[in-house]
């Protein structure tokens, strides 16, 4: 049995009729085509999520019966990814996949290899379409959670992050596995992802002043915009989340 499309409102009401409308519900009643009694889910990407089926099918939305309505809290240790600038598509590609794995936050991060850069105008579009790949990857995935996407980080900024976290950061010289690295039981797990060109050494330097630790995944070296995917499934097996 297929689980039931997601849409993400504003506010999820606590009981009632309620009326799916913009954007949301015209793709609810034009794109997806749901009819009335068909179930779906209403969530505000918090963690708040209601059940509803279709009893009126508009123009430009849907009226819905609310029938339960639920809050999954927040997991524990969350799980935050500094993502060097990826070039090209390959940035919402890792934003969407490291969204559907599970992430619970994604730190744009200028690292000093990164090809890409955000300036003015043009980095307040890309930080933009990160966020919206985040909310539409929640979506497809049924998650009741969007992961934040924060504001573009330093490294100087990055290294702050990781002095109150518990820091990982992939490096393919690192003499720690990802699999035997230790996690804690609470707090933040931060996985760092540097760019094509890698993260270089002074900035391994600060983040290990910080207190990160170096950790390798295996023989492959994998792409910028792949290899924090690898890492968030192998985190998720270790720390229970997929159990």
């Amino acid at each position: 049995m297929s689980t039931p499309p997601l849409f993400l409102v504003e506010q999820v009401p606590s009981a009632g009729p309620f009326d799916l409308t913009g954007a949301e519900g015209r793709h609810a009643a034009r794109v997806k085509r749901l009819a009335v009694g068909e179930a779906i889910r209403i969530g505000d990407g918090r963690g708040r999520v209601a059940s509803c089926v279709v009893s009126e099918v508009r123009a430009d939305g849907l009226r819905l019966s609310v029938s339960a309505v639920t809050s999954v809290p927040a997991p524990s240790p969350r799980l935050v990814a500094v993502q060097a600038l990826p070039k090209g598509e390959r940035a919402e590609l890792a934003v969407e996949v490291m969204t559907e794995l599970g992430v619970d936050e994604i730190v744009p991060w200028a690292a000093s290899r990164s090809i890409v850069r955000w300036e003015g105008p043009r980095g307040a579009r890309a930080l933009e379409k990160w966020r919206r790949t985040a909310a539409e990857a929640a979506k497809q995935s049924r998650q009741a959670r969007v992961p934040a996407v924060a504001e573009l980080a330093t490294s100087k900024q990055v290294a702050a992050l990781l002095a109150d976290a518990t820091g990982l950061v992939l490096h393919e010289s690192a003499s720690v596995s990802l699999a035997s690295a230790p996690l804690p039981s609470e707090g933040d797990v931060i996985i760092v992802i540097g760019p094509e060109g890698g993260v270089s050494d002074a900035e391994l330097a600060q983040f290990a002043g910080a207190g990160a630790v170096a950790v390798r995944m295996g023989e492959p070296v994998l792409r910028t915009s792949t290899a924090g995917a690898a890492a968030l499934a192998a985190l998720s097996l270790r720390l229970g989340r997929w159990s």
